[in-house]
């Protein structure tokens, strides 16, 4: 790590990360490379190495914060309501998950490279941002649903955790997807993010209000 302030460095990192959130908007995480992502931002790509050592720790540092930007909006829903409907719990989490579809994209299509391609450190801080999302929607869950047992919130929690790794995939289909399921007659039905979040959160908790 170079020297110089915090400051100087935390600047360094976010312009790395929004480099490679811009590239990652129109291009695959196949074809984005340290030397694409040096060639967005202000400094020389070699001064990359300083920060990451791979385009994966880049990626998972992406994901890091997108989990934190999820974890606020949860903060906030869980301060600004007393009381919850399981409706309005379903519409209120499905909409802030509406706001993260880079999450829910690195999630299902790149984590297992990222995470394998990063060191301890960095996938521990990340680990701890993961974390504290399902602490964060346990809080929720918890307050506007007393009635559940330690055993309802956590297979709600087992269970609302995986179904978010399929979300992109099924919510997100690209033209030669859409043309190939069309030439098999699959009979794809599309459903938005927010419809399916909110059908889905319904089911879990019904009947626990």
């Amino acid at each position: 790590m170079p020297r110089g302030s915090k400051a100087l460095t935390d600047a360094r990192k976010k312009e790395i990360v929004d480099a490679c959130e811009k590239l990652y908007k129109t291009l695959s995480f196949k074809a984005i490379t340290i030397k694409e992502i040096g060639r967005a931002t202000s400094f020389t790509r070699t001064s990359i190495y300083n920060y990451f050592q791979t385009k994966e720790e880049i990626f998972l540092a992406l994901l890091q914060r997108e989990y934190d930007l999820w974890c606020a909006d949860l903060s906030q829903m869980l301060a600004n309501h007393d009381r919850m409907t399981v409706d309005q719990f379903a519409n209120a989490l499905a909409h802030t998950l509406e706001k993260r579809d880079q999450l829910l994209k690195l999630m299902s299509m790149n984590h297992y490279d990222m995470e394998e391609n990063s060191r301890m450190e960095n996938l521990v801080e990340f680990k701890r941002s993961y974390g504290a999302s399902m602490q964060a929607v346990t809080r929720c869950v918890k307050k506007f649903f007393p009635k559940m047992t330690d055993h309802d919130v956590q297979t709600f929690i087992y269970a609302f955790f995986p179904f978010m790794f399929g979300l992109y995939p099924y919510t997100f289909v690209t033209d030669k997807q859409q043309e190939a399921m069309d030439a098999a007659d699959a009979n794809y039905v599309f459903f938005s993010l927010y419809e399916l979040t909110c059908s889905c959160v319904k089911k879990l908790l019904a009947g626990c209000e």
